[in-house]
């Protein structure tokens, strides 16, 4: 049996055509990620841009029904939470990098470019970085928006309670009434006057109904504050 003998020549040639794949692989590779990175920058340029009367062309069969609300039903939910429905381009956290990446895969399977994108998050959130719940959304006509992603910790569960007195001035007078008459509990009898009866009771109730009332009027007028309803859409920060 005789062995094949070596052609350096040949050996030469295999090598070159092997390093030759491998650039060529190297570049497709660099190609792709950079096609990657300039999606990337593009989708970042649309969620930092103006997002009026936008509606995006999603293929309905591929959406996921348990994921599209309507506006009235975000509505809701930001009265009742105390949250913001704003313009993506008033977010001042960042959109983490999974968002980005549901976003590129939704433009993929549906052929689109995602405009209008819009986010529920609490107001300090549309001025300050935390970690409180962002929800991310796009528009899909009709008054209708698509989950895109979640991120960040859940809601306090106190979130909705404390929030109550703020959906309305009916609710905010309550409080305010039932905080006075606790702190009338409070004041111990002959305080005032040897004689204790309800007129005394009821006197030292209004007061302290005033005194309240006049605190929470006054840091709603310094600080700018409103009812649920007026801010859940508002772009202001007096609100």
């Amino acid at each position: 049996m005789f062995l094949k003998r070596t052609n350096i020549e040949e050996k030469l040639s295999s090598i070159t055509n092997k390093d030759v794949t491998q650039a060529d692989l190297i570049e497709n590779v660099y190609q792709l990620l950079k096609k990657d990175t300039e999606k990337e920058e593009r989708i970042q340029k649309r969620l930092a841009g103006s997002n009026k009367g936008v509606v995006n062309n999603f293929d309905f069969d591929q959406l996921e029904t348990d994921k599209i609300y309507h506006r009235d039903q975000i509505k809701r939910i930001c009265i009742e939470y105390r949250l913001r429905f704003l313009d993506s381009k008033y977010f001042k956290g960042e959109i983490p990098p999974e968002g980005i990446s549901k976003i590129k895969a939704l433009e993929k399977s549906h052929n689109i470019d995602i405009e209008g994108f819009k986010i529920i998050a609490p107001s300090k959130l549309f001025r300050l970085e935390d970690k409180d719940d962002p929800i991310l959304f796009a528009p899909i006509g009709n008054n209708y928006y698509y989950l895109i992603h979640r991120w960040g910790n859940d809601l306090h569960p106190l979130r909705r309670a404390f929030a109550w007195p703020f959906k309305n001035i009916v609710n905010l007078t309550a409080i305010v009434l039932i905080l006075a008459y606790l702190i009338t509990l409070m004041v111990p009898e002959g305080l005032f006057s040897n004689n204790n009866s309800s007129a005394e009771f009821w006197i030292i109730f209004f007061f302290m109904f005033k005194s309240i009332a006049s605190v929470v009027i006054f840091y709603g007028f310094a600080l700018g504050k409103n009812f649920n309803p007026a801010i859940w859409n508002s772009k202001y920060f007096n609100s």
